[in-house]
């Protein structure tokens, strides 16, 4: 009876024992890599299983350090691991830097891992820039639009043809410099030439001044070339330029002229409130005859005879220029 009670209690104690050995192994196997090991061993790589469980420790992906040093190693390359995993923690690409390492061996391009690198961490394509060293690339500028001395516009496109400097690349300038450096350069000999004519029948007057400026300075590229590739005449730019200020000395003359009528009109008014100021001042000069006139009799400045005699005075007058009038109103006729 005991040995019976026993046995299902060994059978447990068993199988507990052997779910905790399966765990450890498979907690070991994750955590070794003993597969990414025995790749790397019979590629040629030569690295130990506490190397790659340190990476795991520093919380680096084992497999992306040794895959990369397996097609290095295959490719004749010889690269440090710690070159690589330092070069992985810096948040490099290291898969980039072998493939750019690769392609400059097969070039005969002198490229170590450590310029690569640093390329790399500049944020610029390492392989790209390989390829297009080996094969250079041709930068296609915009349409650049410029005035010769004769006041035409002429408008041009050019294709650059580049190579990467791989010793320029890091802290050279990119593209965009280029682009910009060749319109300035279209836009001088354009600007320089006397009539638009003179660029329409030498084109590769441009290029040979844009060359001659030395524009790859300073940039991560050597200009091989440049080609103009479509050049066109635009507007007459002198013409509506000389159309634009006559129209702006137009409108300065009516605004002028405008001010002076104004001036003009406001003179008049003021002449006008000054006639009526004046007549004012008559009739009221008139309305003040008969007051001194009755003062002048009741003083006896003024006797009654003088009184008439000055109304008849008056009254032949006013007869004389209403005669007077008359006759030239008929002469008219």
């Amino acid at each position: 009876m005991t040995t019976v009670a026993e046995s299902p209690t060994n059978w447990i104690g068993f199988l507990f024992i052997a779910i905790i050995v399966i765990i450890v192994i498979s907690l070991f196997f994750r955590f070794v890599p003993v597969g990414l090991w025995v790749t790397a061993y019979f590629s040629g790589v030569k690295v130990n299983i506490g190397t790659l469980v340190g990476m795991r420790l520093r919380r680096v992906a084992p497999q992306d350090i040794i895959r990369p040093l397996i097609k290095a190693t295959k490719a004749g390359l010889d690269i440090d691991i710690n070159e690589l995993e330092a070069h992985y923690l810096a948040g490099g690409d290291i898969n980039q830097v072998i493939d750019a390492l690769i392609a400059a061996q097969r070039a005969n391009i002198d490229l170590v891992f450590k310029q690569a690198a640093a390329i790399d961490l500049a944020g610029r394509n390492v392989f790209e820039a390989v390829q297009v060293s080996v094969n250079p690339k041709v930068i296609e500028t915009p349409q650049i639009a410029a005035m010769a001395m004769n006041g035409i516009e002429v408008k041009a496109r050019a294709k650059v043809t580049v190579r990467a400097n791989i010793e320029r690349l890091v802290g050279g300038a990119g593209e965009e410099t280029i682009i910009a450096r060749v319109g300035e350069g279209i836009v001088t000999t354009v600007g320089s030439a006397a009539r638009h004519t003179d660029v329409l029948e030498n084109p590769d007057s441009i290029s040979k001044t844009v060359l001659r400026k030395g524009l790859d300075s300073g940039t991560a590229f050597e200009i091989l070339s440049i080609d103009i590739a479509d050049i066109d005449v635009g507007r007459n730019i002198g013409a509506s330029l000389q159309m634009e200020q006559a129209q702006a000395d137009k409108n300065i003359a009516q605004a002028k002229a405008e001010e002076r009528r104004s001036m003009a009109i406001a003179q008049e008014q003021e002449m006008i409130a000054e006639v009526q100021k004046m007549r004012a001042r008559v009739v009221e000069a008139e309305a003040e005859v008969p007051l001194a006139l009755a003062e002048a009799l009741k003083s006896g400045n003024l006797g009654a005879m003088d009184y008439y005699n000055m109304n008849n005075v008056n009254a032949d007058t006013k007869m004389r220029n209403s005669i007077s009038d008359t006759t030239e109103r008929e002469s008219d006729r």
